[in-house]
């Protein structure tokens, strides 16, 4: 408006809104000083205070604080009642900021990402449950892991006709005893299912000078090491659809946590076996590799058109939720 303003006494105002593609009443209601607008008439037909105060009252009764206004208008009728319309009552609550769910609603707390480190075995472990289908329609049976994020070496593990607290301690104070782990050296991390955010653990965690962690309600990817693991775990050709017993259900853990920590090569490390990485011997096997490729470019370097091979590189860190912002670069759960 300023530059209409300027450039019309020069163009004329009709020219000067064309330019800039403005009203011309537009812009001559944007010259006229602000008056006081003229306060609107109540209409003769509209509800008085006191029955408007009446209305508030019914819909705040106990009787009526869980329905809805036009619930509360058809009882009303039914009984020979009537005080104003459904959309009247919705004009009296708009005016009250009513219009919402005025019952009392469940609010849940804001739960914290969880942003966890681990730079080398024993820092950081995750552990949670999985069913197994036992051998009727209904039955399961219940696998306990614990892996440790950097190594993804499953330091412990255990099958069960249920799901329990007790057994879960029992599993986490074994293991802990098994890695020698000392007081303020680990972290824990779990989803919120029952046995995981039990006191019987958490008074087990405070025991042992454990820090625990808890993934937000409904979010997988807060602990993405173990959903991977029973996903390889699941797709393995040799587990089957269902168990006949919880003895076939152990002795398939046997062989296939053997294999996961003994043969398989993890792209997430390096395709090392977490056995190697969690006993230390992922820079003696990487200096192996490197050695065995320097030969192989040595004796056909025109094979590698891209230059010298190199091992893959094991990461220095191992995040659950990295940082958004800082210097640490996302780690690939993989």
């Amino acid at each position: 408006m300023t530059a209409i303003a300027e450039i019309a006494p020069e163009v004329g105002v009709r020219a000067a809104c064309g330019a800039l593609d403005v009203a011309r009443a537009s812009f001559y209601r944007a010259q006229q000083p602000p008056g006081d607008r003229a306060q609107r008439m109540v209409p003769p037909r509209a509800l008085s205070t006191e029955e408007r105060s009446q209305v508030l009252d019914v819909l705040h009764s106990e009787r009526f604080i869980d329905t809805s206004p036009a619930e509360t208008w058809a009882t009303l009728l039914d009984e020979g009642t009537y005080l104003c319309s459904v959309r009247s009552m919705y004009r009296i609550l708009e005016a009250h900021q009513e219009v919402r769910e005025r019952r009392n609603q469940l609010r849940h707390p804001n739960y914290k990402k969880p942003e966890l480190l681990a730079t080398a075995p024993n820092q950081v472990w995750s552990w949670d449950i999985t069913k197994l289908l036992g051998p009727e329609k209904w039955t399961y049976f219940y696998m306990y892991v614990i892996l440790d994020i950097f190594s993804r070496y499953t330091v412990g593990w255990m099958v069960a006709h249920r799901e329990s607290a007790m057994l879960a301690k029992r599993l986490i104070d074994e293991t802990c005893e098994k890695e020698a782990i000392e007081r303020d050296q680990l972290v824990i991390h779990a989803d919120r299912g029952p046995s995981m955010t039990s006191k019987t653990v958490a008074h087990l965690m405070a025991d042992l000078g454990i820090t625990k962690s808890h993934s937000r309600p409904y979010t997988s990817t807060d602990n993405p090491f173990s959903e991977s693991q029973f996903r390889t775990m699941k797709y393995r050709p040799e587990f089957p659809d269902r168990f006949g017993c919880v003895q076939d259900a152990r002795a398939f853990g046997r062989t296939f946590f053997h294999w996961h920590n003994f043969e398989h090569r993890h792209s997430g490390i390096g395709y090392l076996t977490p056995a190697a990485v969690h006993h230390g011997l992922a820079k003696t096997i990487s200096n192996n590799r490197a050695a065995v490729l320097e030969l192989a470019y040595a004796a056909n370097p025109e094979r590698f058109v891209i230059g010298k091979p190199t091992p893959p590189v094991v990461p220095s860190a191992v995040w659950i939720n990295p940082p958004e912002e800082g210097g640490d670069s996302k780690e690939d759960l993989q």
